[in-house]
């Protein structure tokens, strides 16, 4: 995964010794000093609690001033991991590029499970309660919008009080074995639609075999939405 949140600093003001004399470890730790803050600042008006720490910058480094801004951005997101690094580049006549590693800690509102859930049950607000929680604590990352989940379903049992995650659910099925469907054919603006029966099961992108009931013939298509699929234009 590469660059996931970029910062621009203008730091001239802040530096205006840069354009003079080499860049130090403590430059470079103050650059990320403020770059951190910043981002934890932003972080705060999205409901997120964030703990930081610099790692190590060895005071031996020299680097060579740095005739414009410098750039700063999270190697790795800092949201799905508690080691994020920090690449610092600087541009002109002679370009560096710095990596700082750092120690995240994101706190904020999560979805966790207010009761037992069972395999193959559809979810709803009664079923889930919010709770803060360190956010980057596991890479499978958290869920916080009951409206993007809301009768999804349980891909195995969840304990009381477990963090949902998106490998614990999966879409349910658009259409289902035996249900009629309307089969578009579809080239550029140009459609033609007709009547069919699904010979299996399939969630929304996914495709499922269906009978042209006019035809008798099965075709390949892609579910697109309840009730309907997709096929291109043979």
């Amino acid at each position: 995964m590469r660059t996931l949140i970029l910062f621009t600093l203008t730091l001239m003001c802040s530096f205006p010794a840069f354009a003079e004399q080499a860049t130090t470890a403590a430059d470079i730790r103050s650059m990320a000093e403020r770059f951190l803050q910043t981002w934890a600042e932003d972080q705060r008006d999205l409901n997120r609690r964030i703990e930081y720490q610099i790692g190590n910058v060895d005071r031996r480094l020299k680097l060579a001033p740095c005739e414009g801004d410098p750039e700063l951005e999270f190697v790795s997101d800092p949201l799905r991991t508690p080691s994020p690094s920090i690449l610092i580049s600087c541009q002109g006549k002679r370009p560096w590029r710095m990596y700082v590693t750092a120690s995240v800690q994101a706190y904020g509102p999560a979805l966790v499970a207010a009761r037992p859930l069972t395999r193959g049950e559809r979810l709803s607000s009664a079923a889930l309660t919010t709770s803060e929680i360190q956010l980057n604590a596991s890479r499978r990352g958290t869920l916080t919008d009951m409206a993007n989940i809301e009768g999804m379903m349980v891909r195995r049992p969840v304990k009381t009080g477990t963090v949902l995650t998106p490998d614990l659910l999966e879409a349910p099925d658009a259409i289902e074995r035996g249900d009629h469907v309307i089969i578009l054919a579809r080239t550029g603006s140009f459609s033609v639609s007709s009547r069919g029966k699904a010979l299996g099961n399939a969630s929304i992108g996914e495709q499922v075999l269906v009978e042209n009931l006019r035809s008798a013939r099965t075709v390949k298509a892609t579910v697109v939405a309840p009730g309907r699929v997709e096929i291109p234009m043979q």
